[in-house]
C-alpha cells in the first residue's frame, strides 16, 4: 500500500503525501481509461503508476532526513534514484514483464503468428520468430538490470529490427491505433535509452548499488 513504508518509519508528513500523489495517479489512469478505453489506461499503469509504486517504496527505504520531508525529499530521492540508474532497471523490470506476457500469449494462442516485415511465417520459422520475443526480452531485461553494456547493444539491434519491422507493417497495412502507438513508443523508448547510455558504462565486475 503506497505510504505504508513511511507509517512503518513513523514519517506521518511523507505518508500522506505520498497517498495523495498515489490517489491523483490512480484517478488519471481511471480518468484515461474512461476517455480512451482499458488499453490507454493500462499504458499510462505502466509508464507512471508503477514507476511511481516502486519510487515511492524506496524512498521509504532511504535513511530519513529531519530536514527533508514532502516534495522536497521526493526530489533528493530522486536524484539517488537517477545516480544509481534505478530508472534504468526499471525498465529492465518491464522487460521481464513483456517477456512473461509474450510467452503467456505463445502458449495460450498456439495458432498466433507473429507479423515479419508484412508476412505471417509458419513452421519452424514462425515458431523462432515468435520464440525471439520473450528470449531477447529476458537477456535485456537481466542487462538492463545488471547495467550490462552488451544488453545495450543489443537492445539497439532489437530496437532497430523492430523500427523497421514496423515501419514495413506501417507500409503494407495502413493505420492502425496499436501499430501507431507500438512505433511512437519504440522511438521514444530508444531515444530515452540513448540518453541514458552512460549508466551501461559502468565496470563489469561493480555490484549495482541500492
Amino acid at each position: 500500500m503506497p505510504g505504508l513504508g513511511h507509517v512503518i518509519r513513523r514519517r506521518s508528513d511523507q505518508a500522506a503525501t505520498t497517498f495523495v500523489i498515489t490517489a491523483a495517479l490512480l484517478g488519471c489512469a481511471w480518468g484515461i481509461g474512461h476517455l480512451a478505453g482499458s488499453g490507454a489506461a493500462i499504458f499510462f499503469l505502466m509508464l507512471l503508476v508503477l514507476p511511481w509504486w516502486a519510487f515511492q517504496s524506496y524512498d521509504a527505504f532511504l535513511p530519513h532526513a529531519p530536514a527533508q520531508s514532502g516534495l522536497a525529499r521526493l526530489g533528493v530521492t530522486l536524484k539517488v534514484v537517477w545516480a544509481r540508474a534505478h530508472d534504468v532497471r526499471y525498465l529492465g523490470a518491464l522487460f521481464f514483464l513483456t517477456a512473461f506476457t509474450d510467452l503467456y500469449i505463445i502458449t495460450a494462442n498456439p495458432e498466433y503468428a507473429l507479423t515479419v516485415f508484412c508476412t505471417k511465417p509458419a513452421g519452424l520459422w514462425g515458431g523462432l520468430a515468435k520464440a525471439q520475443s520473450p528470449t531477447l526480452h529476458t537477456l535485456i531485461g537481466y542487462g538492463f538490470m545488471r547495467l550490462r553494456r552488451w544488453s545495450l547493444l543489443l537492445y539497439l539491434a532489437y530496437a532497430a529490427f523492430g523500427l523497421l519491422n514496423a515501419t514495413a507493417n506501417y507500409a503494407c497495412f495502413g493505420y492502425g491505433r496499436v501499430r501507431t502507438v507500438f512505433l511512437l513508443t519504440l522511438i521514444a523508448f530508444t531515444a530515452y535509452v540513448l540518453w541514458r547510455r552512460q549508466c551501461f558504462d559502468a565496470t563489469e565486475t561493480s555490484s549495482p548499488r541500492l
